[in-house]
């Protein structure tokens, strides 16, 4: 009786409290990607839709939300899974479920936001193929549970609709003197004549080019 109280207290020694719900580690997985770790401008990935949908604030904010419920819901999905997903098809039961999000985003922009759907064309479509997405299932889901998976989506998705937002910031202010179609010189009686450099992708790469060396020479990050 003795020896089965003693081994009863030591498994209750032994047992770590439970991970308070946003300690420190928990809350550096959405930090992290918004600065340090921003899967744009320190892991260079993403590019092709920051490049393509930056022309205008509103499809920009629009593409940021449908990327932000992809990446969180993926992550949920595949980290719910992870047990039970055979190895040698894993990459094949990511890219079902990704493109299943992405289709039902895509159904649900046609429905309730047409014009803005129209707009932002194949690259609602191409979400299937960004690499942060694809990067998260297979660095993060994969091996970690379904609550810190939803977190660490929302830090990349977070991480990824800042970049995208202020590019297009700056894009339409100086190309179009407007943001959100507000003609912003008009209204404070400025006569800026509009750039049209910015509403190409060349003033996207510029923009975001400035945002990187801004960003990297604040944390002092350098590629190894």
């Amino acid at each position: 009786m003795s020896a089965q109280v003693s081994e009863t207290q030591d498994i209750q020694v032994a047992k770590k409290p439970a991970e308070e719900l946003f300690s420190k580690r928990r809350r550096k997985l959405i930090s992290d990607p918004l600065n340090d770790d921003n899967p744009i401008t320190v892991q260079v990935l993403g590019i092709c839709s920051a490049l393509a949908v930056t022309s205008q604030m509103y499809p920009t904010t629009v593409m940021a939300m449908a990327v932000l419920v992809v990446v969180v819901m993926s992550n949920l999905t595949i980290s719910a899974m992870r047990n039970i997903i055979p190895n040698r098809i894993r990459i094949i039961v990511q890219l079902a479920i990704v493109a299943s999000l992405v289709i039902l985003v895509d159904q649900v922009l046609k429905a309730y936001a047409f014009d803005v759907s129209r707009e932002l064309s194949v690259f609602i479509g191409l979400i299937i193929t960004n690499c942060i997405i694809m990067g998260r299932l297979e660095a993060f889901a994969m091996g970690n549970k379904p609550y810190d998976s939803i977190l660490d989506g929302l830090g990349s998705g977070f991480g990824y609709a800042w970049i995208i937002l202020a590019v297009a910031f700056f894009r339409e202010l100086f190309g179009a003197g407007a943001i959100y179609g507000f003609e912003v010189f008009s209204a404070i009686g400025l006569n800026f004549p509009n750039n049209g450099l910015m509403v190409t992708p060349v003033g996207a790469f510029m923009v975001l080019g400035l945002i990187i060396w801004v960003q990297r020479s604040k944390t002092g990050y350098v590629e190894k």
